[in-house]
């Protein structure tokens, strides 16, 4: 198992749209489920800080998350613009092997 965890603080008033993009059923699932080697997405939300978000794409392996970045060019990059509109700012994390 491969994840990738990403760190966000949201912009406020746009609490909603952030979870409905990055969500489970959210955009950036429906772009990974396209790829073979997708599992799911988590989205977890502080409970000290209200803004700040983590989610963590789970892949079968770093192999099939490289392939889909691959593949996945201008649709990634604009669902990264459409998230950029809804962060103060983002960080990765890490991705890490299971």
């Amino acid at each position: 198992m491969y994840a990738v965890v990403w760190e966000y603080e949201v912009r406020p008033g746009r609490v909603a749209d952030f979870e409905a993009l990055y969500g489970a059923d959210g955009g950036w699932a429906r772009l990974f489920r396209r790829a073979d080697g997708y599992v799911e997405t988590r989205l977890f939300h502080d409970t000290a800080q209200p803004m700040l978000y983590l989610t963590i794409d789970r892949w079968h392996s770093r192999a099939a998350y490289e392939a889909f970045l691959q593949k996945a060019g201008p649709a990634y990059a604009a669902l990264d613009r459409r998230g950029d509109a809804l962060t103060v700012r983002e960080r990765h994390i890490g991705a890490f092997d299971a």
